[in-house]
């Protein structure tokens, strides 16, 4: 905390108000104060006190707990810096008879309070009798027993899950002995002793509660022959204890996931889980939708534990796959199968390979029966009130679920074809499609499809089985092909229809002769008035267009037709996709076909444009020009020559876009205000400059004065996308490229990333976070592409320093970019070359690292100050790998003075937020790592930083009056 700043007030009395703020009906400016004060207060000295002070107090609950979550945020972070070493048993005396005090509950409060007490635990390690102190500190009655038992339960999980910055990893290792190793064999006797103590104790879920936790540390066989066996599974009869006692279950069998390790244990708890079928008809029958959850749980973790032992015994095993199986068919309301899943896939992930083809014989029987309980559950409900439009009654909530959990069974549906072939499957689709047809389809008629559901059902697992249907299927999709464009003119069986023909595109195109009547109903779905239907046909053209696409050549004129009538008639997002179909079609016809065509379908699209735009005087106006451009990118992207043309032939689909280049500079030139409309133009540029590369060149010079005039007039960050796009198709690399072509364009390069960094020096860099962003990305492809032209030039050195100053910025996407490029050019000093070195000589890649190394070397230290106090203070979490990785190659490159600037940047931290001792300490564990010369080792320093930064981080309160030493300095551009 910076010392001239006036601490508030942290007395029990203002935190009080501060969390009645919170809750009441203050404005959001007080809630927002009132949140940051809280923050100070947790983080402050006063805090211990203070939380102390309330939990001894008659506060209520809600700040009782927050008082307790404050503690234990205060003896993770803050023990080692705010409490004197003489002081810290006296904390552990207050923990113990404020655990007294809560025995009784409230039990949030008494949970937050062991986790306090196993935390500092872990800190004391002169406190050798962990266990013995806390039983008989706390006494022997019911209420003792219960924190006991939370004491019990959290301590495996905070000793193996938190990782203490205030304890080296060999200490941390041994007080994991201590705690954990040497106190397993008295926690296990102290559990049984307490189950026998009474038939309450028995049922307790405390108890099954806590021997999960401690199953991860103790034997798993220590407890399968111990009385706790016989206790857990007893505890099943009783409905408190049933969930706890189930999950304990489930987590002994996780431990015996090595199956050949585990035999023994495995042959004890198989035969008592196959006890517990017949409670699965019980549970079901009593409607106990919670023990059923429960149960089947306990069935498919066991399953997929065992899986492998499944695959080798599938016989010994069936009972097991049986009850599994059984938990999903009763599910009549799809409360539970979705807990099945995951072992139907292990089971299929095994029973695939060649060595398990027995199994799959024995087992096949298994998912054909699931097949059928899945296109059971696949269907709709029936409409209680009769009202078809509202399937669910209003509950917009279920049925969000219900569309979810059908993908689910999709995927299941996938592993069911795996095992039994997707003929077998498909045939099962095919019968129960015929099942509807003879039952109701003499009864069907335009106002009533009856029992719908039940031939929607199959039309949707035939589409979740389209992905794994090959091309070469020809058994049952010829019998089944012909039924679909027959199907009653109900909505949602035509939305079902037509999103399987989709899906089936690719097996379309191998037999065309079921093509015509498909993509005749796909067309005639757009005449109907459901939105939902036209989203679907508008999507299934993109792909009937994509994979049939040679098939429709010669209905390429109506297709043209069709596009251009139906367009405007269609949502944004469908427009997009049918113009992607066509532009699929336009694209698989002949080179000399190309500019006819890109005429015939671009140019109705270009007046339009130019009639949206000429009339585009409201925002709404503006947004429909940029959607509108979208179209033509779509065309600029997917219409490509290739193989591309021969050297000095032009390229028939650019020399359309030349025709077209000056409509759409004109719209970028009236419309650079709008952001959205510059956006949309740059992206078309970019994919032609992508999709079209060095038949670009007729277009270059225009396009460069369109992007470099763009910046200057608007300072958008769009414009320099393409830039770098430009960059990485004409770059000195690739072949076929005139080399005065390349130098144009690093001139270019070099007078855009001019322009931005005055840009940067006029307007602080927190205003520019997309600009920022977008410069460093284009600055990523200068070093890539040019790197023998950008590192030697006199503009390097003002973009590294660009670089190191906004790191100021809080925004992810910005500091990812700077970032990475800051990452780019260290990996240029290192002996491992970047893959920019392979077209350059040694001497070239040698005189460009010493030519970053010495760049490097005089901005080094800043660049550690900035790194550290963003991974420390500023950063979002999103960036600290990034910033931990320069950090990593800095130590590469140059370890001794890295060294030296971390332990300078950590000594400039604000007073009070840490100690020299736990800097001392922390450079004590990198200069060790240093010293063994191994990389591995080095690269460990990567994760003991980012333990540091994140502890820091946690404690540190950003003064108000800004990072004092820490503070980043503006960049100043000074060059021509």
């Amino acid at each position: 905390m910076a010392a001239n700043e006036a601490q508030p007030a942290f007395g029990p009395d203002e935190v009080l108000q501060a969390m009645l703020t919170m809750r009441g009906g203050a404005t959001e400016k007080r809630k927002k104060e009132a949140h940051e004060y809280l923050e100070l207060f947790q983080k402050s000295p006063a805090a211990w006190t203070t939380s102390i002070t309330i939990l001894q107090s008659n506060a209520e609950a809600d700040v009782k707990l927050f008082a307790a979550t404050t503690l234990r945020g205060k003896i993770t972070y803050d023990l080692a810096t705010q409490v004197p070493a003489a002081e810290v048993p006296a904390v552990r005396t207050q923990l113990l008879a404020l655990l007294k005090r809560f025995a009784p509950g409230p039990k949030p409060i008494r949970v937050q309070l062991c986790v306090c007490l196993a935390i500092l635990a872990i800190q004391m390690q002169e406190w050798k009798d962990v266990l013995p102190v806390v039983v008989s500190s706390l006494g022997h009655d019911a209420d003792s027993h219960a924190v006991i038992l939370d004491f019990l339960r959290v301590l495996p999980e905070e000793v193996t899950e938190g990782r203490k910055i205030t304890l080296t990893d060999e200490e941390l290792s041994q007080r994991t002995s201590e705690l954990l190793d040497q106190n397993a064999p008295q926690v296990v006797q102290l559990l049984i002793n307490y189950a026998h103590s009474s038939p309450a104790a028995a049922t307790n879920p405390q108890l099954f509660d806590c021997i999960t936790s401690w199953l991860r540390e103790v034997p798993i066989n220590d407890i399968v022959k111990s009385p706790l066996l016989n206790i857990v599974f007893n505890a099943l009869e009783s409905d408190s204890s049933f969930q706890a006692a189930a999950d304990c279950i489930s987590t002994m069998v996780r431990e015996t996931r090595e199956i050949d390790d585990n035999i023994e244990t495995i042959q004890i708890l198989l035969p008592r889980i196959i006890a517990l079928q017949p409670k699965i008809q019980k549970v079901v029958e009593e409607e106990d939708v919670e023990s059923y959850k429960a149960l089947t749980k306990l069935f498919g973790e066991t399953g997929s534990a065992w899986a492998v032992a499944i695959a080798r015994e599938p016989t010994h095993f069936r009972p097991l796959v049986d009850a599994i199986l059984e938990c999903a068919a009763r599910d009549k309301d799809r409360e539970v199968i979705e807990f099945t899943f995951d072992f139907w896939y292990d089971l299929k992930q095994y029973l695939v390979l060649e060595k398990y083809i027995q199994a799959r014989m024995e087992l096949l029987d298994v998912y054909a029966k699931l097949v059928d309980i899945l296109l059971k559950h696949l269907e709709y409900p029936e409409s209680e009130t009769g009202n078809e439009k509202d399937l669910f009654d209003g509950d917009r909530e279920a049925e969000e679920r219900f569309r979810e959990f059908r993908h689910l069974m999709g995927d299941t549906l996938k592993d069911c074809c795996e095992i039994m072939g997707v003929s077998e499957c498909l045939a099962k689709v095919h019968d129960a499609i015929k099942v509807w047809m003879q039952k109701y389809a003499s009864l069907a008629n335009g106002a009533s499809v009856p029992h719908w559901q039940q031939l929607e059902a199959p039309l949707f697992s035939m589409r979740a089985m389209g992905r794994m249907v090959t091309k070469d299927e020809n058994t049952v999709l010829p019998q089944l092909m012909p039924l679909l464009v027959q199907m009653p003119a109900h909505e949602k069986l035509r939305f079902a229809t037509i999103m399987v023909l989709g899906r089936y595109t690719e097996w379309t195109a191998a037999h065309p002769e079921f093509l015509s009547p498909q993509f005749k109903y796909i067309v005639d779905s757009f005449s109907t008035d459901s939105k939902e239907i036209v989203r679907a046909a508008a999507m299934a053209i993109k792909y009937f267009c994509t994979d049939c696409k040679h098939l429709l050549s010669e209905q390429v004129v109506q297709l043209q037709e069709f596009y251009n009538l139906i367009l405007d008639k269609l949502p944004e997002v469908s427009q997009e996709e049918i113009t992607e179909g066509v532009a699929m079609v336009v694209s698989a016809q002949p080179k000399s076909e190309i500019y006819r065509l890109l005429k015939l379908f671009c140019d109705p699209l270009i007046q339009r444009l130019m009639t949206k735009a000429n009339n585009a005087t409201d925002n709404d106006g503006k947004l429909a020009v940029a959607d509108h451009l979208q179209l033509i990118t779509l065309f600029a992207q997917h219409v490509v020559i290739l193989p591309p043309v021969e050297r000095g032939e032009a390229d028939p689909a650019v020399k359309y876009w030349q025709e077209v280049f000056p409509i759409l500079s004109k719209v970028l030139e009236n419309f650079l205000d709008f952001p959205p409309i510059c956006e949309r133009v740059c992206r078309c540029w970019r994919f032609m400059v992508i999709s079209h590369r060095g038949a670009m060149a007729p277009i270059l010079p225009d396009m460069a004065n369109q992007l470099a005039s763009g910046f200057a007039r608007s300072r958008q960050g769009c414009f320099l996308w393409v830039t770098g796009a430009i960059l990485r198709e004409f770059s000195d690399d690739r072949e076929h490229v005139d080399p005065a072509m390349t130098e144009d364009i690093y001139v270019f390069f070099d007078a855009q990333a001019t322009n931005v960094l005055r840009f940067i020096t006029e307007v602080p860099s927190q205003d520019l976070p997309d600009v920022i962003e977008d410069f460093f990305r284009l600055a990523v492809d200068g070093l890539l592409y040019y790197p023998q032209k950008f590192i030697p030039s006199g503009l390097f050195g003002p973009v590294f320093e660009a670089a190191y100053s906004v790191l100021t910025l809080q925004q992810r996407e910005p500091l990812s970019a700077t970032l990475h490029y800051i990452r780019d050019v260290l990996g240029w000093a290192t002996p491992y070359p970047p893959s920019s070195y392979e077209h350059l000589s040694a001497s070239e890649a040698e005189f460009l690292r010493e030519t970053v190394k010495r760049l490097v070397l005089a901005e080094g230290e800043t660049l550690v100050k900035r790194l550290l106090a963003g991974m420390m203070i500023t950063f979002p979490k999103d960036c600290f790998a990034d910033a931990s990785g320069a950090l990593l190659t800095l130590f590469e490159i140059f370890p001794n003075e890295t060294a030296t600037w971390v332990d300078q940047t950590l000594r400039l931290l604000p007073q009070g937020t840490v100690t020299p001792t736990e800097v001392d300490r922390l450079m004590v564990k990198i200069k060790e790592k240093l010293s063994t010369n191994d990389t591995g080792d080095i690269r460990q320093i990567r994760s003991i930083l980012q333990d540091f930064t994140n502890t820091y981080r946690r404690r540190y309160v950003a003064p108000r009056d800004g990072l004092g030493a820490l503070e980043g300095s503006r960049f100043r551009f000074s060059g021509s």
